[in-house]
């Protein structure tokens, strides 16, 4: 007997040993060893992720309980700052988990995904929906403006300043917002509907990714892919051969593949069959159908917006943003839809006439437009762009996209091998100041592949912040999906591609440069129609002449872009804008019309958009740049009732990038020090337009926007 006790007893502390090493060995549960401490991502494997959620929510109840149980008195620091120093645990995995799976997914985390979503949706109500707590950030809510840091140290006699103050009202907010305030049965429906609506939300994104990959068209004959260029037939050649399908020609959904099929191919019939295959994932009837997904969720955020005591979703998310009423946001899209869509005819005219004088025996329709826009843009400009891209050599577009971004805020990009990157294909850079002090990290990550998501975005796995008086630096990720290089060529560009990575850049700044004390405020921590505005302000420089001469060099013989070349690309820039602008307003205008549902009765989704589409006029050559079936911004991303900030964030890029030109130099250091202390370094800690006035000394107009895509 005792010799089995004694054995027992063995086992028993080997398992206990055991289950100390790994959690010793967790990477989340200790400093990451690392330069910065950047997350260690080869030593975190995906069983690391469940134990860190699973503590980090522990230690945040414990926090959480410890603020409720104080007989102090609610002060900021023992309520607010509190709170916001709660759950950092959870945020450090939290952060990576997130970015990992919307850029290098795969079967095992998406299971994690599905298993945390409610976990984590319940973990989230517990906090805001918890009564004592709430009513201790009321108190001090109602105290911000008379209130000392803490109330309780006799020696602090200065009030809270604006920083402080403006994280006690953001907390508040969003406790509001969450449902603090309302019955306790009404919790527990809200409870439901966070729950459902965290699951929906998660399948829809999940759908769009699958089905993006299932879709795959190969073909057997050179003869199909007549027109298209050589260099992406042999993209197109070693996809195919990478899939084991060596000898034939691949399309994929992916955004480098299809546009170019779109844009030169002679073949009508693939141009039907590729824009077809796009334009309807998540409407396919299959495994991978969106269409109840997207109907849930409609009917949920009604259900949810009028627990909240709000109409509609759009009244309860733009209470929040610039705009503050649908109405405001509508008027804004219907003014430039009024002005872009008799553009968009006057175009639909010019290519059906080059259809005709071909001798064309058809209609033109959705899928022939990027093809005869092409040809229109040839015939006018003599602009093919091919021709565009041996000059912009992804390589050169970065570096000089680096020597942009030190002309205007004076610091630098130094790339780091020894820093552990978040996938084998990413690059990773320490930001420095030009005296060489540390701001941050970025990472690049820019082709596509199975494991990420489509489109191109920024996200961080640390934010920037202050912990006890020392910078905690950020580390920002600049994810797209961009031309790959072929065996033969480096990854050549589009314009729209250079654009894209000086828009997603400028996201980044807004994370590195941000000088704020507290995480809930820093970085891109603004109103969604206010978070566009750093990007897309930073895509006027890639077209700017002086600039063009800084990195639109030809990748083989290194010759600058001619200035013939250049004054082409310089004419076409209003080119198509009416088709660009109308079909963005359809999507943001679809976006407004599912959120500004009353009723939570279920909307067949392709019945609900032919109505919102044919009440705006629409036309039938047009489709929305998104349809609901794969509108991922807004049925798994943070953009419902907010994809209009785009063009709203755009009256304001213009009219920022005026103000520099109005200098006469696109560089001028007093502008761009402006724009790095007023919106840059400020994130979310003043209103957003007092920001922008700091900066520009007076409201934006409509005026550069109008004149920059010629619809004035």
């Amino acid at each position: 007997m005792k010799r089995i006790n004694l054995i027992i007893t063995i086992l028993l502390f080997m398992t206990t040993a055991k289950a100390q090493d790994k959690t010793t060995e967790n990477p989340f549960f200790s400093p990451y060893r690392t330069p910065f401490e950047v997350p260690d991502f080869k030593k975190i494997k995906p069983e690391h992720y469940q134990p860190a959620y699973e503590k980090g929510m522990v230690e945040q109840r414990a926090a959480i309980e410890k603020i409720v149980s104080n007989k102090e008195k609610p002060t900021f620091k023992n309520t607010i700052e509190a709170l916001e120093n709660s759950g950092v645990l959870l945020n450090k995995v939290e952060n990576v988990f997130s970015n990992q799976t919307s850029a290098n997914t795969n079967k095992e985390l998406q299971e994690i995904a599905k298993n945390l979503s409610p976990i984590m949706s319940k973990h989230s109500d517990d906090i805001m929906l918890n009564a004592k707590l709430f009513e201790q950030i009321k108190s001090v809510y109602k105290d911000r403006n008379n209130l000392a840091p803490d109330a309780n140290d006799k020696n602090k006699t200065f009030n809270l300043n604006l920083e402080q103050k403006k994280l006690v009202e953001e907390i508040y907010k969003s406790f509001v917002r969450s449902g603090a305030n309302v019955t306790e049965n009404k919790k527990e429906e809200l409870r439901a509907i966070n729950k459902e609506l965290s699951l929906l939300a998660l399948q829809f994104g999940e759908n769009t990714l699958k089905g993006d990959n299932n879709w795959k068209h190969f073909i057997a004959s050179e003869k199909e892919l007549a027109g298209i260029p050589q260099s992406i037939k042999d993209a197109m050649a070693l996809d195919a051969k990478n899939a084991g399908q060596e000898g034939k020609w691949l399309v994929t959904l992916h955004k480098s593949s299809w546009i170019p099929v779109l844009q030169y191919a002679q073949n009508r019939a693939l141009r039907e069959k590729v824009y077809t295959a796009w334009m309807n994932r998540g409407n396919t009837g299959d495994e991978f159908d969106n269409n109840s997904n997207a109907a849930k969720i409609a009917s949920l955020r009604v259900k949810k917006a009028n627990l909240l005591g709000y109409k509609t979703w759009a009244d309860y998310i733009l209470e929040d943003n610039m705009a503050k009423t649908p109405e405001a946001a509508n008027e804004l899209l219907m003014n430039l839809w009024n002005r872009s869509l008799p553009i968009a005819k006057q175009e639909v005219a010019e290519m059906q006439k080059m259809i005709d004088a071909e001798g064309g025996n058809f209609k033109l329709t959705s899928w022939d437009w990027w093809y005869y826009s092409e040809k229109v843009r040839k015939a006018k400009y003599d602009l093919d762009e091919e021709e565009l891209r041996p000059y912009f050599e992804l390589n050169n577009v970065r570096k000089g996209l680096f020597e942009v971004i030190g002309n205007l805020y004076h610091i630098k990009f130094i790339e780091r091998k020894d820093i552990p990157t978040p996938h084998p294909d990413a690059l990773a850079f320490e930001v420095q100041e030009s005296n060489g002090k540390h701001i941050g990290i970025l990472f690049m990550d820019f082709h596509p592949r199975d494991s990420k998501r489509s489109g191109a975005w920024m996200s961080s796995y640390r934010k920037q912040s202050y912990k006890e008086g020392e910078m905690v630096t950020p580390i920002i990720t600049n994810v797209l999906n961009f031309t790959k290089p072929t065996a033969d060529k480096p990854a050549l560009l589009t314009f729209e591609e250079v654009e894209t990575m000086y828009h997603e850049i400028g996201h980044g700044l807004h994370g590195l440069l941000s000088n704020s004390t507290y995480n809930k405020l820093s970085g891109t921590a603004v109103p969604r129609d206010f978070v566009e505005l750093p990007s897309q302000v930073m895509e006027h420089w890639a077209g700017e002449p002086e600039v063009l001469k800084m990195y639109a060099k030809h990748y083989i013989t290194g010759e600058v872009i001619p200035d013939a070349l250049m004054k082409k690309l310089q004419d076409s820039r209003k080119f198509n804008q009416g088709f660009m602008t109308t079909e963005y307003l359809a999507a943001a205008i679809l976006d407004l019309k599912w959120h500004t549902l009353t009723t939570s009765e279920l909307q067949n989704p392709a019945d609900f958009e032919k109505k919102a589409m044919d009440e705006i006029g629409l036309i039938d050559e047009i489709l929305p740049r998104y349809k609901s079936g794969y509108f991922n911004h807004i049925f798994s991303g943070g953009y419902s009732a907010g994809y209009y900030a785009y063009i709203w964030a755009a009256v304001l890029d213009a009219d920022a990038f005026q103000a520099f030109k109005e200098t006469g130099d696109i560089f001028n250091p007093e502008k761009a020090k402006l724009f790095r202390e007023q919106v840059l370094s400020k994130g979310g800690t003043d209103d957003p337009m007092i920001l922008y006035k700091n900066f520009r000394g007076q409201e934006p107009t409509i005026d550069a926007l109008l004149e920059n895509r010629g619809l004035n």
